[in-house]
């Protein structure tokens, strides 16, 4: 059996996480590790992406039709996420994310061979599930060792390893693409589920030991979701996040057709300028490991989506008039996903700092919420067109609604810092 992190050390004294006292070498290979987990789901979504003009053309389906394969693989992350979570408070956090994996290993290879669209999708909602075990449980086990602002550094730390995801997966996915047909995508990602179930068998602690598990029976999990419903600030919180997600899916879902059927990119140029956008994301999640050294992370948030709005609505202005051609919708497009970076590691440390006797279930709503608003986004994308315009205009709605979230429902500036102002006078 796997040791228990959490065992063997006493309780952190005030104002220390139970992480702060892992020596420097181990918690460096366990945010190695939970990076890794955490950037499964998204190398599921964005490693086809260069291959969707392909898939339209073989299975002889729309683009509309194909864009709601994304839509299936969102799906499978925000339920898997719900059903794992409660799960993963009961009987610890390893169990359930080796068996999501293997789920995983199984869908990625069945979608390698899959004879038309319909069970392509149909797979890629399992292999969504799959992945949501990855996802909830590395959010989990943060929350385990960590809370209030060293949460949010290490969030943001866990981004730089999860944001390699968006930058590798469409520029390996145009390389396979290169050797071998849309095909070949899926098996490769069946040696990725294969490596990552290794390394969580081998070099991932059990973070929730047998005292702390919930013993709620069948109605536990209901119980404990509507405590969350209840809370206000934690509900706000996962909307400002899923809502930021959605206008990041509304990039990654429209911008293959908009990079290389509008603006004529081939697939190895697309991938280079989608890396180019997830350096800008990546890079503003270790800022904001330097900001948090100044201001809190509701402060952070507020800014940061200040700022998303406006460069979302400059988007869509040069987007309806064209001016600039690829540069008008490049640069402020990566202006928001650099927004979103700052959402991404803040939203999150806000919701989960509050709910430290049920982690798991707090961290499935969490992701359910970011992958299910993701989930509409990409067919509203679909639905309104394939050109810059329309792309444009669901970034814009995402950021918007997430900022009204933020200062309508979670009021930033009410929210009691007492956890958030103990975590920096530890830090200085």
């Amino acid at each position: 059996m796997a040791a228990t992190v959490t065992s063997k050390h006493p309780p952190a004294p005030a104002g220390l996480s139970p992480g702060d006292l892992l020596p420097a070498g181990r918690r460096f290979r366990l945010v190695l590790v939970l990076g890794f987990l955490a950037a499964l789901g998204p190398l599921t979504i964005d490693m086809y992406l260069p291959a969707l003009p392909a898939i339209t053309g073989d299975l002889g389906a729309t683009a509309a039709a194909v864009q709601l394969t994304l839509t299936g693989t969102l799906a499978g992350l925000a339920a898997g996420q719900l059903l794992i979570g409660p799960l993963s408070d009961a009987v610890g956090r390893r169990l359930p994310l080796l068996a999501g994996i293997g789920v995983h290993i199984l869908a990625s290879l069945l979608c390698a061979i899959a004879p038309n669209l319909a069970i392509l999708g149909t797979l890629r909602v399992l292999q969504g599930a799959g992945a949501a075990a990855a996802s909830v449980v590395a959010m989990a086990v943060i929350r385990d060792l960590y809370t209030g602002l060293p949460a949010a550094r290490l969030l943001s730390r866990l981004m730089l390893v999860v944001g390699v995801a968006p930058i590798l997966a469409p520029t390996v996915g145009g390389l396979v693409l290169r050797w071998s047909d849309w095909r070949g995508v899926f098996l490769v990602l069946t040696g990725v589920g294969l490596a990552l179930l290794a390394a969580a068998a081998f070099a991932l602690p059990e973070t929730l030991p047998p005292n702390r598990r919930r013993h709620g029976g069948a109605l536990g999990p209901i119980r404990d979701y509507g405590r969350l419903l209840g809370d206000r600030v934690y509900l706000g919180s996962i909307l400002v996040a899923g809502l930021a997600v959605a206008a990041l899916i509304a990039y990654v879902s429209g911008s293959s057709f908009v990079l290389q059927d509008v603006y004529g990119l081939d697939e190895q140029q697309f991938a280079l300028v989608f890396a180019l956008g997830a350096v800008g994301l990546i890079g503003a999640t270790q800022v904001n490991v330097r900001l948090l050294r100044r201001w809190s992370p509701p402060q952070i948030l507020s800014r940061a989506l200040l700022a998303g709005v406006a460069g979302s609505a400059v988007l869509l202005v040069f987007a309806l008039t064209g001016f600039g051609g690829l540069a008008g919708v490049l640069v402020p497009l990566w202006l928001v996903l650099a927004m979103v970076g700052l959402v991404m590691p803040n939203a999150p440390a806000i919701a989960l700092s509050r709910h430290s006797e049920a982690a798991g279930t707090a961290a499935a709503m969490l992701g359910a919420v970011q992958f299910g608003v993701g989930a509409l986004a990409a067919p509203l994308v679909g639905a309104i067109g394939t050109g810059a315009v329309a792309m444009a205009v669901v970034v814009l709605g995402g950021m918007v609604a997430a900022a009204l979230t933020l200062w309508l429902v979670v009021r930033p500036r009410h929210l009691p810092v007492e956890g958030f102002e103990t975590a920096v006078a530890v830090a200085h």
